[in-house]
């Protein structure tokens, strides 16, 4: 270990993450042109000028009007986090992990529409058929979370633990929302995808195979995982990319189950403790229902905790006056709020705060998508390099036969 050097690191900040809180107001935001919602402290990506001027009302009749035309040709899916402008055009609705199923098993469709953030889309290239396109409408809908792994900071930390562990010592686990090529990684190594849906099942499978996982890139998630598979908190590690194998002594590292990456998500980690305390004061009876990207602390707090569809499935399930605090993206829980007029649902962060990147994808992309497609143009398409492509798919498949 006396001859393992360094490169000098900087503590940088996504600027996905600087963005994130563009949006936020006291009250719900309704689509504008893309020309007044370009004026929001964002970046996004530039569409000619007719576009950017057209009513909202004038986008949804030409979409409804020219997807019709191109029938199965295409799928359109759309992430539950999408606004509710895009969500109605939307074939399939789900989190990630049923929107990679629906992109594994569709043959059909020539195009697949992803209306989410950009490894989303890379998830259902990896998982298309060869003849397939995958396209995102807004190459600028990233991820704050998945930029907080680059693939080079990863894989120094792997090339670490691999020095200091040894081979075949430890299986590295990322979630959904990371680079294709950190899913590669995950590929070449015995290791996995999972996604909130499955992380416990995923995380089983790991340390079946090794005593040692690193899990990436949501600490929290990380966490809130291995602490239901009773992992003591002593034994789970932070690992911090800027510093000298991660922060941690070499015999931390050796002594833990549980390396977590030090990443986040930017909206889950808003809600805290004392809105849980607040809404058990205006609502004696209520359920406390909150995602796994929330902290410990929250999750501890919580009546129920599970992913966007377990979350879904929950309130739609649940008796007539009841009344449900929701921990996870706004644009999501309002949605929840109108379908179930006969229950009490809303978010507990008093702000409203959409995802930043998930909100760009406004409904002029998604026209000029495919207004293109119907002049046999494809544009935005997701490509992948076919290595990446190829290893990714072995993790996402190792994922998917997880029952």
């Amino acid at each position: 270990m006396e001859n393992t050097t360094f490169k000098k690191k900087y503590t940088a900040i996504p600027l996905t993450e600087l963005e994130q809180s563009a949006f936020c107001q006291t009250t719900q935001p309704k689509s504008e042109t893309l020309e007044v919602e370009f004026t929001v402290g964002v970046r996004w990506q530039s569409l000619p000028i007719t576009y950017m001027k057209l009513p909202p009302k004038e986008i949804e009749e030409q979409i409804r009007t020219k997807r019709a035309i191109l029938g199965k040709e295409i799928l359109i899916l759309g992430h539950h986090y999408q606004r509710d402008e895009i969500i109605q055009f939307a074939d399939i609705t789900g989190d990630s992990f049923k929107l990679a199923q629906h992109a594994a098993n569709n043959t059909d469709a020539k195009v697949i529409i992803f209306c989410g953030v950009h490894f989303m889309a890379e998830t259902a290239a990896a998982l298309a058929q060869s003849n397939q396109k995958v396209i995102l409408p807004n190459m600028t809908a990233g991820c704050s979370m998945s930029d907080m792994a680059k693939p080079e900071d990863v894989l120094d930390c792997w090339n670490s633990l691999k020095e200091v562990l040894g081979p075949n010592s430890i299986t590295p686990i990322t979630y959904m929302n990371s680079a294709a090529s950190i899913k590669a990684l995950c590929g070449e190594n015995n290791g996995y995808v999972c996604t909130s849906s499955n992380a416990g099942k995923v995380m089983e499978k790991a340390f079946g195979q090794t005593d040692k996982v690193l899990f990436l890139p949501d600490q929290h998630l990380g966490r809130n995982t291995a602490k239901t598979l009773g992992i003591p908190l002593e034994k789970m590690i932070v690992w911090n990319p800027f510093k000298d194998f991660g922060g941690n002594s070499l015999e931390a590292i050796k002594e833990s189950k549980v390396i977590l990456w030090k990443g986040h998500c930017s909206v889950h980690t808003r809600f805290n403790i004392d809105q849980i305390s607040n809404a058990r004061s205006t609502y004696p009876d209520i359920n406390i229902l909150v995602h796994p990207e929330c902290t410990m602390e929250v999750v501890d707090s919580a009546d129920y905790v599970g992913s966007t569809e377990y979350i879904r499935k929950m309130v739609e399930d649940a008796p007539g006056g009841s009344i449900w605090g929701i921990g996870t993206e706004i644009s999501m829980v309002n949605r929840l709020s109108k379908a179930n007029p006969n229950k009490t649902v809303f978010c507990l962060d008093p702000i409203v705060c959409p995802c930043s990147t998930m909100y760009r994808i406004h409904p002029a992309y998604l026209l000029w998508v495919i207004d293109n497609l119907l002049e046999g143009i494809i544009v935005n398409a997701i490509d992948l390099e076919s290595s990446i492509a190829r290893n990714s798919k072995i993790a996402l498949d190792r994922m998917l036969s997880i029952k």
